[in-house]
């Protein structure tokens, strides 16, 4: 047997490894770009120095630094959403885009940029475009999480629930593919590029309520730790020590849809990250408490998000899409986890 101070001090090192590691990798991501500035000048515009050109700092506070927290902040939302649908439906392969809530802010963006004719990026787009289209991604998101709270109501079963959400994404995606055809060439290309993903393209002001209803949505998920104990015990096990398994299952459900709505909003369908981190997550901590994986995987989601978004600007010739980095991650674990199961 293990001793729990071994298993503590384990624990210590690796949230210290990764908090270190998150450290570095952000201060990566303010450094790293298609321009080049030296790293004095860069701490002295984050330490708010004076004396320095406009347009570095310009490029620092309303580029870089807003798409790094943008990247910390969507890897650990995401991490944790599937975090709690794999703990709450007992599937290691259930993710956020598994109950179709990516796909309903997809129809939601749709809407907006397929029969409006906008592009989601802020120098071809004005400030009530891209409110326009990040309130169409959480309607969208919202609208899909209704349906699916009330579908947990009726079908008891999780894997019903799941297919449920799968059938809903088909549903969504056959809609899109109708609106295809009454846009315009601008609206097609503009969510064709949402559709890519990107933890770039917000600024000072668009970045601070995606950080608040963030961190809202990541305290409230915290709250339900306990809970997430109790389901791994099993159902009747956990209805016996009065846990109420209907309101446990919507309150995780309202989590997930609120956290995977605002990231899908403001950085498009992000892939693997929801489905790979949590398995990331617990080769490092081989524990299934989640106030030990809770936290965890919110620092894990942050370092893998500002690692694949370090990755995407590392092309001097532009930025790459973060879904062409992201399978590059998630894809090999999930076919590791796919062979582990069948072991």
């Amino acid at each position: 047997m293990i001793p729990r101070s071994f298993t503590k001090s384990k624990n210590f090192l690796a949230f210290l490894f990764l908090g270190v590691t998150a450290l570095l990798l952000f201060g990566a991501n303010l450094l790293l770009g298609s321009v080049h500035i030296p790293v004095e000048k860069v701490i002295d515009i984050i330490f708010g120095a004076n004396g320095t050109e406009s347009t570095i700092k310009f490029i620092i506070l309303d580029s870089r630094l807003p798409s790094a927290l943008t990247a910390l902040l969507a890897g650990g939302s995401l991490a944790v959403c599937g975090l709690m649908m794999q703990s709450a439906f007992r599937n290691p392969l259930a993710g956020p885009s598994v109950l179709g809530v990516n796909s309903g802010a997809s129809l939601g963006v749709a809407l907006v940029m397929l029969l409006w004719g906008g592009t989601f990026r802020g120098s071809t787009m004005g400030v009530e475009g891209i409110s326009a289209v990040m309130s169409g991604a959480f309607a969208g998101a919202m609208c899909v999480m209704g349906i699916i709270l009330v579908l947990s109501n009726i079908l008891r079963n999780p894997i019903t629930l799941i297919i449920a959400g799968m059938m809903i994404g088909y549903l969504v995606s056959s809609i899109i593919t109708i609106l295809n055809f009454e846009a315009t060439a601008q609206g097609i290309q503009g969510y064709v590029m949402w559709g890519m993903g990107s933890f770039g393209g917000q600024t000072r002001e668009t970045v601070i309520p995606f950080a608040i209803i963030t961190c809202a949505g990541l305290a409230f998920s915290l709250l339900l730790v306990k809970s997430l104990d109790l389901l791994l015990l099993g159902e009747d096990y956990a209805k016996n020590l009065g846990l109420n398994l209907t309101l446990t299952r919507n309150l995780l459900l309202v989590a997930t849809g609120i956290l995977s709505a605002v990231t899908t909003a403001y950085c498009g369908p992000v892939s693997f990250l929801g489905l790979a981190v949590p398995h990331i997550t617990r080769l490092f901590f081989p524990t299934d408490l989640h106030r030990i994986l809770m936290p965890a995987c919110i620092l894990m989601g942050g370092v893998i998000a500002l690692l694949c978004n370090l990755l995407c600007l590392l092309p001097e010739s532009g930025v790459l899409p973060l879904n062409a980095v992201t399978p590059l991650i998630g894809a090999p674990v999930i076919i590791w986890v796919i062979l582990k199961s069948r072991k």
